[in-house]
């Protein structure tokens, strides 16, 4: 697209215009955790934790352990559930370090976001404060133009009755002298 050529026109963007541009500097936020395999993975479990299906699962799992071991089918954990207790602490050592990760990752895109979010705002702001200074500008110059015009009009107006009265006399003159 070729630039405009009038310098009243000059400051007006591009319909090309990349709208994400304030959110691009931010974008290694994407990732929570990075964008390796591990991080992958990491965001991943971290998201599996809430979920009705893990859940579930969980609920599953807790009561089928207890159903063996109080039963009988199996003595491999016996009532205060010990080696329960133990699995369940050592979930919690993984599960409570990658959702505060992920939360805080999440807070830090979230301002990302807000960040660049103000900028775009304020952008606009800047934009519309030049189309209007732009737009008066315009207004004033037609203004201007009309004015003109006006006179013109009024000129042309007095010229052309002078005129007519020039041409009155000059015709009289013409009779005048024709008769003599």
């Amino acid at each position: 697209m070729e630039k405009p050529t009038d310098p009243a026109l000059s400051n007006v963007k591009s319909p090309l215009v990349d709208h994400l541009r304030f959110h691009r500097r931010n974008h290694h936020l994407a990732a929570p955790f990075g964008n390796g395999w591990f991080a992958r993975k990491a965001e991943a479990f971290a998201r599996f934790f809430g979920t009705p299906m893990f859940l579930g699962a969980q609920t599953f799992i807790v009561i089928a352990w207890i159903v063996v071991n109080v039963s009988g089918l199996a003595k491999f954990d016996l009532y205060p559930f010990i080696l329960l207790n133990l699995a369940f602490s050592l979930q919690s050592a993984y599960a409570a370090p990658l959702i505060l990760l992920a939360q805080t990752r999440q807070a830090e895109r979230d301002k990302a976001n807000a960040d660049a979010d103000a900028q775009h705002r304020e952008a606009l702001a800047v934009a519309n404060a030049q189309r209007q200074e732009l737009s008066a500008q315009t207004s004033a110059q037609m203004m201007a133009l009309l004015e003109q015009n006006t006179e013109l009009t009024t000129m042309t107006k007095q010229l052309s009755e002078r005129i007519e009265i020039l041409a009155a006399e000059l015709h009289e003159k013409l009779l005048q002298k024709a008769s003599s």
